[in-house]
C-alpha cells in the first residue's frame, strides 16, 4: 500500500514539474509556417513589417477599405493558435464595410521570429498599434480569446475608439482551470493575462462576444469579463457556438460588433 501511494505521489509531482517546465507550449500553439503574400489574399493587401521595442521585426498584413473609407482601422489580434491566415475572412468582411484592417501575428507565429510570452505579446501589439496609428484615423482593437487579453492591456495604455473582445476570459488561470482541472494552474502560471482586472480601467466603448457552447473559454468567464467593463456597449451571446466554430471568426454577430462601434465614431 505504501509503495502504491508513493508511486502516485511521484507521478503527481512529475506531472506538476512537467507542466511548469513546458507550460508555454500548452498556452501558445503557433502555426510557424510562412504565409502567402497579402496581395494574394485580398485586393490591395500589403505585406508590412514593424519593429518591437525589444528589437524583433514582425510581419503582418494590412488591407485598405474595399470602398468608401469610414476613416476607421481595425487592429486584429488573434488567439493562441494558428496565424494571420486564419483571420483573413474577418478582414474581408471588415474591408467590405469601409474599414482598414491590420492582421498582426505575434512573435513566433506566421514566420515571425521569437518565442511568445505575455510581455512579448504586449510589445508586439504596441508595435502593431504604432504602425497603424496616424492623424485623422480612429482605431478599433479586436481581440480573439487570448488576443482579447492582449488588446485590453493595449487599450489600458493606449485607448482606442472602440474595443471588441471575442471569447474573453477573466484571467488565464481561470481558463486554464477549465482545461486542466487536475493541475494547480494558478500557482504554476508564469503568464497571467489579468483581462478582467485590466478592463475595469478601460473607458473605450466595449463589446464582448461569446459562444454558449464554448468548451475552451466557458461562457461564464466571458459574461464575468463583460460585467467588469465600465463602458460596455453590449454583451453578445452567440447561441450554440463553440470556441472555434466559423461563426466565431467572421459570423454576422462578430462583424456586426465591429461595425456597430465604427458607427459610433
Amino acid at each position: 500500500m505504501l509503495v502504491w501511494l508513493l508511486a502516485v505521489v511521484l507521478v503527481a509531482v512529475l506531472v506538476v514539474v512537467l507542466a511548469w517546465v513546458f507550460q508555454r507550449r500548452l498556452i501558445y500553439l503557433p502555426d510557424r509556417s510562412a504565409v502567402p503574400s497579402a496581395a494574394t489574399v485580398l485586393p490591395g493587401g500589403r505585406d508590412v513589417t514593424f519593429t518591437t521595442a525589444d528589437g524583433l521585426r514582425l510581419h503582418a498584413w494590412e488591407f485598405p477599405p474595399a470602398g468608401p473609407s469610414r476613416g476607421v482601422a481595425v487592429l486584429v489580434a488573434g488567439g493562441n493558435g494558428g496565424n494571420r491566415a486564419g483571420r483573413a475572412p474577418l478582414a474581408r468582411a471588415l474591408t467590405a464595410d469601409g474599414m482598414s484592417v491590420l492582421l498582426m501575428d505575434y512573435r513566433g507565429y506566421g514566420g515571425n521570429p521569437g518565442e511568445p510570452t505575455e510581455e512579448g505579446l504586449a510589445l508586439d501589439a504596441k508595435a502593431a498599434r504604432d504602425h497603424l496609428a496616424r492623424p485623422g484615423r480612429s482605431l478599433i482593437y479586436f481581440g480573439e480569446s487570448l488576443g482579447a487579453a492582449v488588446v485590453t492591456r493595449l487599450a489600458a495604455e493606449h485607448p482606442p475608439a472602440g474595443l471588441v473582445l471575442r471569447s474573453p476570459f477573466t484571467d488565464l488561470a481561470s481558463a486554464g482551470r477549465a482545461a486542466y482541472p487536475f493541475l494547480p494552474v494558478r500557482t504554476l502560471l508564469r503568464d497571467r493575462f489579468p483581462l478582467a482586472a485590466t478592463l475595469r480601467g478601460v473607458r473605450a466603448p466595449t463589446i464582448v462576444l461569446y459562444g454558449t457552447r464554448d468548451t475552451i473559454v466557458p461562457a461564464a468567464l466571458s459574461r464575468e469579463t463583460a460585467a467588469a467593463s465600465p463602458a460596455l456597449v453590449a454583451a453578445v451571446e452567440i447561441s450554440g457556438a463553440g470556441h472555434n466554430d466559423p461563426v466565431m471568426f467572421d459570423g454576422p454577430q462578430v462583424v456586426g460588433a465591429v461595425t456597430r462601434l465604427a458607427g459610433r465614431i
